[in-house]
C-alpha cells in the first residue's frame, strides 16, 4: 500500500538503486550529448541540418559538447563539466529557440532545456558512483 508523501512503493523500490540509476542517466545524456557535439564538429550522423552553417559559435557549442559530454559520461570532474554545459544550453535555448515563440513547445527548445536542467543537476551531484572520479577516489 502506498503511503501518502512517502512517494508510494516503486519509489521505495527504486531507492535502492538510486546511485546506480544516476549513474546510468550520467552515462546515457553525456554520451548523447557527445553525438552532438561529433555531429557539429566532424559531419557524424547526417552532420548538421540542411542550410545551417557552421561559424565560430557553432565550433565553439561543437567542442564543449564533445568535451563536455564525454567528461559528463565517464564521470570524470562531471560536475564542473555539467555546470559549463548546462549554462552552454541556457545561452542556446535563449539566442536560437526563444525568438521563436514564447515556450519550448512552440520553438523547438525542448531538448535545450531538458539538456540544461538534467546538466543542473548533475553539477548538484557531481560524477557520482560508476565514474572515474570514484575509481581514483
Amino acid at each position: 500500500m502506498a503511503m501518502p508523501g512517502k512517494g508510494g512503493a516503486m519509489p521505495g523500490f527504486l531507492k535502492a538503486h538510486g546511485d546506480t540509476i544516476y549513474g546510468g542517466m550520467r552515462i546515457v545524456v553525456g554520451f548523447t550529448f557527445l553525438c552532438h557535439g561529433l555531429q557539429k564538429l566532424f559531419g557524424l550522423f547526417g552532420g548538421m541540418p540542411e542550410g545551417v552553417e557552421l561559424n565560430a559559435l557553432l565550433y565553439t557549442a561543437g567542442a564543449i559538447e564533445l568535451v563536455g559530454g564525454a567528461l559528463i559520461m565517464i564521470g570524470l570532474r562531471a560536475g564542473w563539466a555539467a555546470f559549463i554545459c548546462s549554462g552552454m544550453m541556457a545561452v542556446a535555448y535563449f539566442m536560437a529557440h526563444q525568438p521563436n515563440g514564447a515556450l519550448p513547445i512552440q520553438n523547438q527548445g525542448e531538448l535545450a532545456v531538458v539538456y540544461c536542467w538534467v546538466f543542473l543537476y548533475i553539477a548538484s551531484r557531481g560524477s557520482g558512483k560508476l565514474s572515474v572520479d570514484a575509481a581514483l577516489a
